[in-house]
């Protein structure tokens, strides 16, 4: 097989990857975000205990992937970096005030005002970031990263302010909700809690079946080479009919409230809806011009990379399998974190609105 494609398959693995791990804790923050109810207090517990051990491992991912499209495919992630600057600079700026506020939240020991500050900016950051991947992700499979001389001809705002990346970030917050909502229900044994995620679940599910469906319509005008792309092999059609049982499953199941089964519905959904999508981008990176082909690094670095990816693996796996076994035994999330204030409060202050118990 052509070195080439297989670095772009590792790739695609850490995409995947991040979608179910880090993609998940993006949802997390979103419904952080719009917790309501008289449960909101423990929603917003369960979502804390739920994504504070994993966190930030969940970013080893996106490095990785970043890391091989700067050494393996320069050419692409030089484009992507001046014609997407924008974009790719909100993202950076989401995961840093996203990492630093939920820090701030979890172990500032000053007012309690202030940590609702920095829970509304952690919860914000979270809901915004997926947007622009998916934005990233719309852009890159158009025709409007174009580049002459290492200029952007669509300058900084043509090549991704579109109908079509646009759609594409709601559909991939919407898919990030959903897989946290399904997620969120196997981290409790309370069936109130368990309820309100499964609810969560079922309606962004519903709402990104719909955004796909908007997606694919866009698609017919603006990405009709990804359209085309969906239905051009047999292989990829076998990927769609996977992602549409893997839907049904899930649904099943969360009404059927066999939250288990469902959490691995919906990850098997979503990551075969990214791998869907990169069938239909092959052999691109950065549409229309940049393919793993044309824009590979020699063929000798590639092997060193691959070799060293490789090596990084036996280190990297099984410490990550070992810090999910230590913290997620069981299924559920184990947590010490508590704001000791929050029991000095009066009667009049003690919901979460006034203390967040991180």
């Amino acid at each position: 097989m052509n070195v080439s494609v297989v670095l772009a398959a590792i790739m695609l693995i850490s995409l995947v990857i991040y979608s179910l791990l880090g993609g998940a804790d993006y949802g997390a923050g979103f419904w952080d975000l719009v917790c309501s109810g008289p449960r909101k207090q423990g929603q917003r517990d369960l979502i804390a205990k739920a994504i504070q051990p994993v966190w930030e491992t969940n970013h080893i991912w996106l490095i990785l992937l970043v890391v091989l499209m700067f050494s393996g495919f320069a050419p692409a992630f030089s484009a992507i970096s001046v014609a997407l600057a924008a974009p790719v600079f909100l993202i950076l700026l989401g995961i840093v005030l996203r990492g630093s506020s939920y820090v701030f939240r979890a172990y500032f020991t000053g007012g309690v005002r202030t940590q609702l500050y920095w829970g509304k900016i952690f919860s914000i950051s979270s809901s915004l970031t997926p947007l622009f991947l998916g934005i990233v992700i719309g852009a890159i499979s158009i025709d409007n990263v174009r580049m002459n001389d290492g200029i952007s001809e669509n300058g900084f705002l043509r090549a991704w302010f579109h109908p079509f990346p646009l759609v594409v970030g709601v559909l991939s917050l919407s898919l990030f909700a959903y897989l946290s909502a399904s997620y969120l229900t196997v981290e409790t044994d309370d069936p109130a809690l368990q309820n309100d995620f499964r609810n969560r679940a079922l309606f962004s599910g519903f709402v990104s079946m719909l955004v796909a469906f908007a997606t694919y319509v866009l698609a017919g005008n603006f990405a009709l080479e990804i359209r085309n792309g969906l239905s051009r092999a047999p292989y990829v059609w076998l990927v769609e009919a996977g992602a549409a049982i893997a839907a049904l499953v899930a649904f099943q199941a969360l009404w059927s409230r066999s939250y288990s089964r469902a959490r691995i519905a919906a990850a098997a959904q979503v990551g075969l809806i990214v791998i869907g999508w990169s069938l239909a981008q092959y052999p691109y990176l950065v549409r229309p011009k940049l393919t793993i082909f044309n824009s590979a690094s020699p063929p000798n670095i590639l092997v060193d990379i691959e070799i060293a990816v490789a090596l990084g693996a036996v280190i990297l796996i099984p410490s990550l399998v070992l810090l999910l076994l230590i913290f997620k035994r069981d299924g559920k999330s184990i947590s010490a974190s508590v704001d000791k204030r929050c029991l000095k409060l009066s009667p009049a202050e003690n919901s979460y609105d006034a203390c967040p118990n991180f």
